[in-house]
């Protein structure tokens, strides 16, 4: 009772607060600070906070004001009163989902956490931003007490069996004959060994060992292996074993679907992320969807030190997708992700049927990009053909209707090009952001470093990689992820790509830089991207390949250094440094290679010799 009158009487105080002081603050600008104790919201009592804090930000106006969190640890769990159905892309549609903080509908809000523990219990979101604007969240660490992907420390191995050290306390499990089965809160998932990515090794420095990835780092009768305990926290997994992992070294056991994200900013804009540190998630990390102008300071998506784990995030870190605006990225380092630390792209909507001269109906093409609100009123759409991935023509959104998660109707201004139909695919040109990401460091991370895909300006400065796969994929594909965005000016100035890049294959991996949209019919005198520079950055490979590019028109490479390393056994099949295919005005040029790096050659493929402009003698040229 004492605790519900305090409530009570923190919240009347926090009102009187809000609209007492609301001229003085619009004089002064001046936000509004707000202690949340105020309101009964405690530290490190271990009751649930999410209503609490809930109710709170809906007494919030629109003046400036700053929630601030006496520093400690606050708890959130799944609360019946905050479940909504959003459609995330790149997720799975699990839903309602559950959220923990919703900021809806509201503007100038900043959170500030002084540097709290938020630690949440179960599948849920920790942040949703839905329709908001000019929100600052800072000063927080997100993460699971009981996390949603396990780990196990290998002790013995051999041909027959596979002995490993599990934290009970962490990542509770059971075992069974045919499986484990790992469990927490009201959840449960069934876990066992697999050939593929869906099982990491992880070295105690951190690196994913060479040549694993989607080779696997365990490999042989996988499907009849038998399970028993050996011990407390003691688990043996006995077979017949061809490939096993190092012993000290560590496997990320991935076995929850991505079901949430660990923030998720949905139509809004204007929003800043200080000096968090996302420790853990139970899907994406950071998914802003159809959100404008984000910047992201001291952002780091890495494991939690304190509890000795080697995975972060269950899939990508920062992922952003139809964006417009500006998107900042600065000092925000990502180490053990089970995807790739940052993916920046449209979505490709395949048109279904051509219903009249100025309406098409479409349809989501993938099962985790269903039900986006895709465009509006005044967007401006590419007509892209399917086969080559050219832009026929352009035209202007008049209406967009959705008729369910799967399909919807786009109305133009103007009549559309004859022809447009079935075989064409639907671009939105006005969800288009502009992007620089600099000093920031990018760990070995399950999969790639940084994706890729707009047609806005992009600076990647003075970053280094560490990537298991590529450390930067720019891609596109109407095919299989339905990501969109040709480049048109991308510069990669003054980074660093050390040994651990491309160390091990994972998918559209072809080298260290990897530009390779996915284009059944590409046409190699209209290339997809246009305007790469990749200049004065320092690469170190123990393997061959360092660029690989597919169908672009201006890609210079040019003043770079590259060292050969013997840190690792060269294991790509491709043998080439430089791969490029079907492209024009490629320049590459003022390089420091070592005598000893691998390949030293230039392989031209679908593409006419003088298109390329080379001023180092000592690189072969081979043309097929």
């Amino acid at each position: 009772m004492r605790l519900k009158i305090h409530f009570t009487i923190g919240l009347f105080v926090a009102l009187f607060a809000v609209y007492s002081c609301k001229k003085e603050v619009k004089n002064q600008q001046q936000p509004l600070r707000i202690d949340v104790s105020e309101a009964g919201i405690l530290p490190d009592t271990g009751e649930n906070t999410v209503a609490k804090i809930n109710r709170l930000i809906d007494t919030l106006r629109d003046v400036p004001v700053t929630l601030i969190f006496p520093q400690g640890r606050y708890d959130f769990y799944p609360d019946s009163s905050y479940l909504r159905e959003y459609f995330e892309t790149n997720t799975y549609d699990v839903n309602p989902k559950r959220l923990a903080v919703l900021i809806d509908k509201k503007k100038n809000i900043t959170i500030d956490a002084r540097g709290s523990d938020f630690i949440f219990h179960d599948h849920i979101q920790p942040f949703t931003l839905d329709n908001a604007e000019n929100i600052t969240i800072k000063n927080v660490n997100i993460d699971w007490d009981q996390p949603l992907t396990a780990q196990a420390r290998v002790l013995e191995t051999s041909a027959k069996h596979i002995l490993v050290e599990i934290d009970t306390l962490q990542f509770p499990y059971t075992v069974y004959k045919d499986k484990l089965v790992f469990h927490a809160d009201s959840w449960k998932a069934d876990w066992k060994l697999t050939g593929g990515s869906w099982l990491i090794e992880v070295d105690p420095d951190h690196i994913i060992p060479p040549a694993t990835g989607d080779f696997g780092c365990v490999n042989g009768d996988l499907k009849n292996v038998v399970y028993e305990p050996a011990g407390p926290g003691l688990v043996k997994m006995s077979g017949k074993f061809t490939k096993t992992p190092a012993v000290g070294n560590y496997l990320i056991m991935r076995h929850s679907t991505r079901d949430h994200a660990g923030m998720f900013f949905f139509h809004s804009k204007n929003i800043t992320l200080e000096n968090v540190n996302v420790y853990h998630t139970s899907g994406l990390g950071i998914l802003s969807q159809y959100s404008e102008n984000i910047r992201m300071y001291k952002v780091n998506m890495i494991p939690n030190p304190e509890m000795n784990r080697y995975f972060s995030s269950h899939d990508d870190g920062l992922h952003f997708m139809g964006c417009r605006g500006t998107i900042e990225i600065n000092d925000c380092d990502a180490v053990g992700l089970m995807d790739d630390p940052v993916n920046i792209h449209g979505t490709y909507v395949p048109v279904i049927k051509r219903v009249n001269d100025t309406t098409l109906l479409c349809n989501y093409a993938h099962e985790m990009s269903m039900g986006l609100i895709w465009a509006k009123p005044g967007d401006k759409i590419g007509f892209v053909r399917k086969k080559d991935m050219i832009t026929q023509s352009t035209a202007v959104v008049k209406t967009f209707k959705q008729r369910d998660k799967k399909s919807f109707e786009v109305v133009f201004e103007d009549a559309i090009p004859v022809g447009i139909s079935s075989g064409y695919s639907l671009e939105n040109l006005s969800c288009v952001p502009d992007v620089t990401i600099e000093n920031c460091y990018v760990g070995s991370n399950r999969a790639r470093g940084y994706l890729i895909s707009t047609p806005g300006k992009v600076l990647i400065k003075n970053n280094v990689f560490e990537t298991s796969g590529s450390a930067i994929l720019i891609a596109g594909d109407a095919n299989y992820w339905y990501e969109s965005g040709a480049v048109r000016d991308v510069r990669i100035l003054n980074n660093v790509f050390k040994t651990p890049c491309n160390s091990s294959p994972y998918q559209f991996c072809e080298a260290v830089i990897s530009i390779y949209p996915e284009i059944p019919e590409p046409d190699n005198t209209q290339p997809y991207h246009q305007g790469i520079r990749i200049s004065n950055n320092t690469f170190t490979p123990s393997d061959y390949p360092v660029l690989y590019a597919r169908s672009v028109e201006g890609l210079f490479f040019i003043g770079n250094t590259i060292k050969r390393s013997n840190a690792y056994k060269p294991w790509h099949p491709n043998k080439y440094t430089f791969n490029i295919g079907f492209s024009k005005n490629v320049v590459i040029s003022g390089n420091q290679i070592s005598k000893d790096v691998l390949g030293r050659n230039i392989l031209l493929k679908n593409m006419a010799r003088d298109e390329l402009q080379v001023d180092d003698d000592s690189l072969k040229i081979i043309t097929r």
